[in-house]
């Protein structure tokens, strides 16, 4: 049996390149904004928003990713702020897929801006690991404009480490021997999966490096983080992940979401409640993937598991999560009896192709707002998780369910 090798491919400051390289292909004299201390995000004029990505030599002055606008400008007052163009972005990161689908066709879109890659049956095309990596970033720098880092081991865990060591436009290789050294004296936080909760809670018990963390006995940090948890980055603290590469399913027959409820529901605004969580997965789903529906369905399930549905055909395919949550409430409002329900779900069918939707002559300034601003928050979400931004409604403690059903990301791939 092959022994697994496997890149992962990272863009180095992923917007801010990408909006470098769109400005200089409409002026090549324009200045390069990755030379100067510059961010993608928010809006100077009024100081509001977050910084989505900066340069290296705003860095420099201490200017990180995810920090209030108003923040970074007192750090580094002569800081270059622009604002987001994702439609753009979004197609610099298809071009960087279609290029490396010419090193192997099992890959996964990991996200905006990383992708994973089995080499396992392909390498013996191209050469070593190390020089076949230095080929891909080398192509991807001369060919489409902007550098990234590739990371190189046995599994996805090591080979996205790696990927995080020295930047920008570097190669690096973590495998499970070279572990001790290069992986367990980094700080813990840098271990894929602990955030700031857990960081606080594993230095209390003393744990500062991931080779303490990867040397600490499992029940102990069991009954200190939860079982699941813990066993999880106790093993990617060791190395372990067997997790392979695959490509999202494809959305064939439709896209959907379904939650079993913790309590009975029986009033509308509560359901719809529900609705709204639902609407922004598959919304956002359907953006990721490039689809649109032109049908949406609500399903119910009640108390005594009888199962109901609803559903309706659109003027028009959408991947809008307004446009979805205002039909998913119309038609619950048209079947349900306020009968006590257990289950409730959404789906959009009827899928096509974004690029072969057709426009409308008579399209809704307002509605086109609400979808550049969901676009923005995919984007938002997708870099530094879903949790980073969320609507009010979902602040409530008594909120039934959570912002987003469905929400996690694991190295796994599927949730």
């Amino acid at each position: 049996m092959k022994k697994r090798l496997i890149f992962h491919i990272d863009v180095n400051s992923a917007f801010l390149s990408w909006e470098s390289v769109y400005r200089l292909s409409q002026d090549p004299d324009a200045l390069d904004l990755r030379t100067i201390p510059s961010a993608v995000g928010g809006d100077a004029a009024s100081r509001h928003g977050i910084i989505l990505a900066k340069s290296t030599p705003a860095k420099k002055y201490g200017v990180t990713t995810g920090e209030p606008l108003a923040q970074a400008l007192k750090k580094c007052p002569q800081l270059t702020v622009v604002p987001s163009r994702f439609d753009y972005y979004i197609q610099c990161s298809r071009n960087m897929m279609e290029l490396l689908s010419h090193y192997t066709p099992d890959s996964e879109k990991f996200s905006i801006d990383e992708t994973f890659l089995d080499m396992t049956s392909t390498i013996h095309l191209f050469g070593d690991p190390l020089t076949t990596a230095d080929r891909i970033r080398n192509q991807i720098r001369d060919e489409l404009g902007f550098t990234v880092n590739v990371g190189i081991s046995s599994n996805k865990l090591l080979a996205k480490m790696a990927s995080d060591f020295e930047k920008p436009d570097k190669c690096h290789t973590l495998f499970p021997e070279e572990v001790p050294k290069k992986m367990w004296p980094l700080p813990i936080r840098d271990l894929f999966l602990v955030g700031g909760s857990a960081q606080k809670k594993l230095e209390r018990m003393g744990l500062r490096t991931i080779g303490q963390l990867a040397a600490c006995d499992l029940s102990i940090l069991q009954s200190q983080l939860g079982e699941k948890y813990a066993q999880t980055i106790h093993r990617y603290a060791n190395g372990i992940d067997d997790s392979p590469v695959e490509p999202k399913e494809a959305a064939s027959k439709g896209c959907g979401n379904s939650i079993t409820l913790s309590r009975d529901v029986s009033d509308y605004e509560t359901a719809c409640h529900v609705l709204l969580s639902l609407c922004e997965t598959v919304g956002a789903r359907l953006r990721a993937s490039g689809m649109r529906c032109g049908n949406v369905c609500v399903e119910l399930k009640d108390w005594k598991f009888r199962s109901r549905s609803h559903q309706m055909n659109l003027t028009e395919p959408t991947d809008s999560t307004a446009v979805l949550y205002e039909t998913a409430c119309r038609l619950l409002k048209e079947f349900w009896d306020l009968t006590p329900v257990r289950l409730i779900g959404v789906r959009g069918g009827k899928l096509q192709e974004e690029e072969y939707s057709q426009l409308s002559l008579f399209s809704d300034p307002v509605m086109e707002k609400k979808k550049e601003m969901e676009k923005t928050v995919d984007a938002i979400r997708e870099k530094f998780g879903t949790d980073s931004i969320k609507r009010a409604s979902f602040l409530a403690n008594d909120s039934i369910v959570d912002h987003a059903v469905g929400k996690k990301k694991h190295l796994g791939g599927k949730s």
